[in-house]
């Protein structure tokens, strides 16, 4: 772990000293870069500081303890404070050993999350809505930014499907865990006799794609002007500034009618196809993580869960880890962090016994 550590002090030192220089001051990319790593170099290197002060501490205290001429009074203070070192030196390596593990190269980009209508017909279309509403909470909790891609709602206000990207540093980081099939539990709106259903919606969350990530020749995508879709005739587009992206290799098709321009749409769904390219791709090449979209999504049945909202219980419980929280209103008001910083404990313990074996 020394060893680590030098080498990124090293490499911090050397990152402090160049983006004194003009060039690089005037090379905005370059520097924009070193700055980014510079950032994520500066807990490590704080946390790294605070081991050493903590090191020479606690090795003046045993010094004091095996000097004979140390009077009994002050040695029995040094004794205190080599026990309170040694257990602060031990939380202090562990601290360092999480912030030295290998960085997920996607947890500072952008997201573009899809959530569908599941099982459950209408009242999965409202739950859709509701999760969207409780991301979006989150979201302006985070400082991220929320754009609606494409939408498709219905006649009450749900969702059968809607698609949005959220900008901001960790974005993936957090939202990683959202990818699965929600199941809720409720007495739905639609429901006269009062009965508690089960539903089902399903949620992608995958990584934004950078433009030099994924090569796409414009020789293989087909643009198509079209109307935004809206329930009962609503949100319709008369300039058809609304765009249909089809992939010819893949199949893949994309709408987009977030923007009034069709440039714009065009743009964003472009952006939408590299990052639905790069995740097929990343499937492709890293078959066996459990991460990869197919397994993300699932079916959208009842049984494929990784979250229940009991509304009746006032619970939320993750079967990941096996949390419950009775804060189901706090909850689905973006009040999220309990559950997601548990999850990302638990993600991190998994690579550390990773990093052991």
């Amino acid at each position: 772990m020394l060893d680590r550590l030098k080498q990124v002090e090293d490499r911090f030192r050397e990152i402090e000293q160049t983006l004194t220089l003009p060039e690089v001051v005037r090379d905005q990319a370059r520097y924009t870069s070193l700055m980014k790593e510079y950032k994520q170099l500066t807990p490590i290197m704080d946390a790294y500081r605070s081991y050493e002060t903590l090191k020479s501490a606690t090795a003046q205290a045993k010094d004091m303890i095996e000097d004979s001429t140390v009077a009994e009074d002050l040695r029995a203070f040094a004794e205190e404070e080599y026990r309170e070192g040694m257990q602060a030196l031990a939380e202090s390596e562990a601290a360092l050993r999480v912030l030295l593990l290998p960085r997920d190269p996607r947890d500072d980009k952008n997201v573009v999350v899809e959530i569908r209508q599941g099982t459950g017909g209408e009242e999965a279309a409202l739950f859709a809505a509701d999760l969207f509403r409780m991301y979006s909470m989150y979201a302006d909790r985070k400082g991220y930014a929320l754009t609606v891609i494409s939408q498709n709602e219905t006649e009450l206000g749900g969702y059968k499907e809607i698609t949005f990207t959220i900008a901001g540093d960790g974005a993936f980081s957090r939202f990683q865990f959202e990818s699965g099939v929600h199941r809720v539990q409720r007495i739905p709106v639609t429901e006269s006799n009062g009965r508690i259903q089960t539903s089902a919606v399903t949620v992608a969350v995958l990584p934004e794609a950078e433009e030099v990530e994924v090569d796409i020749s414009p020789a293989d995508i087909k643009f198509e002007s079209c109307k935004s879709s809206g329930a009962g005739g609503q949100h319709i587009n008369k300039t058809e500034s609304a765009v249909r992206l089809t992939h010819k290799p893949s199949g893949l098709v994309i709408e987009c009618d977030s923007e009034r321009s069709q440039l714009q749409n065009k743009e964003t769904a472009m952006r939408l196809l590299r990052t639905k390219l790069y995740d097929i791709k990343r499937r492709e090449q890293e078959d066996a993580i459990a991460s990869s979209r197919r397994q993300q999504v699932g079916g959208g049945d009842r049984s494929e869960k990784i979250r229940t909202y009991n509304f009746p219980q006032s619970r939320v419980t993750d079967h990941r880890i096996g949390k419950t929280l009775y804060s189901i209103d706090r909850f689905m008001n973006g009040d999220m962090d309990e559950l997601l910083t548990e999850l990302l404990a638990v993600q991190t313990a998994e690579k550390l016994k990773g990093e052991h074996t």
